[in-house]
């Protein structure tokens, strides 16, 4: 195989593929990066098993075929070569020649036939979203999935479709995160349960181009995400996902209209005085046109009040700071609605349109 392209395209596409390389594995093909040059188009390529990134890039192929290489050592020479055309070359023992200006690296590639390439699913129908809008959707609700395997469907994310509504569900058993979008097209109702880590990888790798669209396909165990010149293949966690419609009512005892970035700042303040591993509540105290918040912690104590707008009764209220910060970081509007029955039910952070629901569990503290 003899391969030229410039090292800009080069490392944009080992950038984009090394997201699938995984960090431990006992199958040993599994830690390289596939450059298949073996038709009209060079394709670089890696998949752990449960997730598979395949990416074009532009250059001439001057001898066809294909070669494994070791991702880190390959990436780190692509990384660190002249920003001039790279030269790739390969022989029958699979020795490989990696040169750029006056530079050359001679590595031992492994044969690509070994490789486990990207399982073949039927594209049938597309569900398009903008690139914009899906990069947008996995920062709002990412945060709230759960960083352990204790209960693998709180690891991924609810993708549900009906008609042009496509609604993102995470929650890690303390709150719930729930965007709802609207899609250019209608659509059959759809229900699947996508890894949390496929987003996260995806939104590292989307442009997130408002102009630009994601085809979404899925199949009985797989999602596919088409985009630009890169296909990410991943397989779906199975299972029935948390039925969560039974822990949201209309009913409110407490509604408070209040300044999102104060709110934040005022939290984020409290902050400070926790210590890393600290379980210190926020106290909220509710009362007409004000909120007081309080924090006391073995470093200090702190309150600030904020102004509000309030229906109904006074409340006080605490919660882990960091669900109150993580939930209003990601919301854009200048204004948030909090929602409260009592001190023991959830507080639901919405917008009046309906497109991001928060929900948060509050926690009990001794009101010293």
């Amino acid at each position: 195989m003899k391969l030229i392209c410039s090292k800009a395209n080069l490392l944009r596409g080992v950038n984009i593929v090394s997201k699938a390389v995984p960090t431990r594995t006992t199958m040993a093909i599994l830690e390289c990066i596939l450059i298949d040059a073996s038709a009209s188009e060079i394709k670089l390529m890696a998949n752990d098993m449960e997730l598979g990134i395949e990416t074009r890039i532009e250059g001439e192929i001057s001898e066809r075929g294909v070669i494994a290489l070791d991702a880190k050592i390959f990436s780190e020479i692509v990384r660190k070569l002249p920003d001039s055309e790279v030269v790739i070359e390969t022989d029958s023992s699979f020795r490989t020649v990696i040169s750029c200006e006056k530079a050359k690296f001679n590595i031992v590639g492994k044969s690509g036939d070994d490789f486990s390439y990207l399982p073949y699913i039927e594209k049938n129908e597309s569900i398009v979203i903008s690139q914009f809008t899906l990069k947008e959707v996995i920062r709002q609700t990412i945060f709230s999935i759960a960083d352990n395997d204790n209960n693998k469907l709180m690891t991924g994310e609810l993708f549900e479709i009906n008609d042009n509504q496509l609604k993102v569900v995470s929650l890690d058993g303390h709150r719930i995160s729930i965007r709802n979008i609207e899609l250019k097209n209608n659509y059959d109702h759809k229900k699947v349960i996508v890894p949390g880590k496929t987003l996260q990888e995806i939104s590292k790798i989307v442009p997130g181009g408002v102009e630009d669209d994601v085809m979404i396909y899925l199949a009985n165990n797989h999602i596919v995400f088409d985009f630009d010149t890169t296909t990410v293949v991943s397989r779906l966690i199975e299972g029935e996902y948390f039925k969560i419609d039974q822990m949201f009512s209309s009913d409110y005892e407490t509604k408070v209209k209040i300044n999102k970035k104060e709110l934040l700042d005022c939290i984020d303040r409290a902050t400070l005085l926790v210590k890393e591993g600290d379980k210190k509540p926020i106290i909220m105290n509710i009362t007409e046109g004000s909120m007081e918040l309080k924090i006391n912690s073995f470093i200090g104590s702190m309150n600030e009040e904020i102004d509000i707008e309030k229906d109904g009764k006074d409340i006080l209220i605490g919660f882990n700071p960091k669900f109150f910060i993580d939930a209003l970081r990601v919301i854009d509007e200048e204004e948030v609605s909090l929602y409260m029955v009592n001190p023991k039910a959830p507080c639901f952070v919405k917008d009046d349109q309906g497109k991001f629901i928060y929900l948060i569990l509050p926690v009990n503290f001794n009101n010293v």
